[in-house]
């Protein structure tokens, strides 16, 4: 049997005839992970000077450019790659004391690279999610946050006591996504050193490699750069061209 609807009774309401719900927009959050020291921040020769000095109080002598080659480096990591675990074991907090002691003593010497903090705040202000990170303990953490001032754009900051493992382990990079709230896929490292692309690789983060640290182009490449450029205002002149483009367009 079949049964049909006639016409409503004179005087009842019409129903309300609702459009079905549109789809909500959904944007993509994205994100740029930075290393602060020798991407940001002109300190890594600082770093080599400071290490040299705390060596040097304690009888060990180590080549500077063996000390620059593991500047990027958690510092537990540094030590046992130029002193051997034992050593650095049997003396580690002591170096770790002294180098932090010179490092501060130079800290007047510290500066942001030119166009660095520019460049944070011109992500910032295309909606990309910035967020900073480094092996720096929280003394040294104050001061390089003092050099870049841009702590009102930057959303988060991942450090050294943040961590348990220190690049070139994903594991700050990591952290850092977590802060973020982005997706690998979605976030791009700025780093000068071969460990800051090793860590990031790890972690599924694509890398840019700026050379202001000392590294050259084909060694940054050779770990897993997806491009190089000479510094952070190198970087900034091409903002719209370079893979950061992505990320905003």
């Amino acid at each position: 049997m079949s049964s049909c609807v006639g016409p409503l009774p004179s005087g009842t309401p019409a129903i309300p005839v609702r459009s079905p719900p549109k789809p909500e927009e959904t944007t993509i959050a994205t994100a740029v992970l930075f290393d602060v020291d020798g991407t940001l921040v002109d300190s890594n020769y600082l770093h080599v000077h400071a290490w040299r000095r705390a060596f040097h109080e304690l009888d060990r002598e180590v080549d500077s450019w063996r000390v620059h080659r593991a500047i990027g480096k958690g510092s537990g990591k540094l030590l046992s790659t130029l002193l051997g675990d034992e050593d650095a074991e049997r003396v580690g907090d002591e170096v770790k004391e002294l180098h932090t002691r010179y490092y501060l003593e130079d800290a007047e010497l510290l500066r942001p690279f030119a166009q660095a903090p520019e460049l944070v705040k011109a992500l910032a202000a295309k909606g990309v999610r910035v967020v900073l990170a480094t092996s720096a303990g929280p003394d040294e953490l104050d001061v390089l946050r003092k050099t870049l001032g841009v702590d009102d754009v930057v959303k988060d900051i991942v450090a050294g006591s943040d961590v348990e493992a220190t690049k070139p382990d994903p594991e700050p990079v990591r952290v850092a996504l977590e802060k973020a709230g982005t997706a690998p896929e979605d976030t791009i490292f700025v780093g000068d050193a071969v460990w800051d692309v090793r860590a990031a690789t790890k972690a599924g983060v694509r890398t840019i490699g700026v050379l202001s640290g000392g590294v050259g182009a084909a060694e940054l490449e050779e770990a897993g750069a997806i491009a190089t450029y000479d510094d952070v205002a190198a970087l900034l002149a091409d903002l719209e061209q370079s893979p950061l483009a992505e990320l905003f367009s």
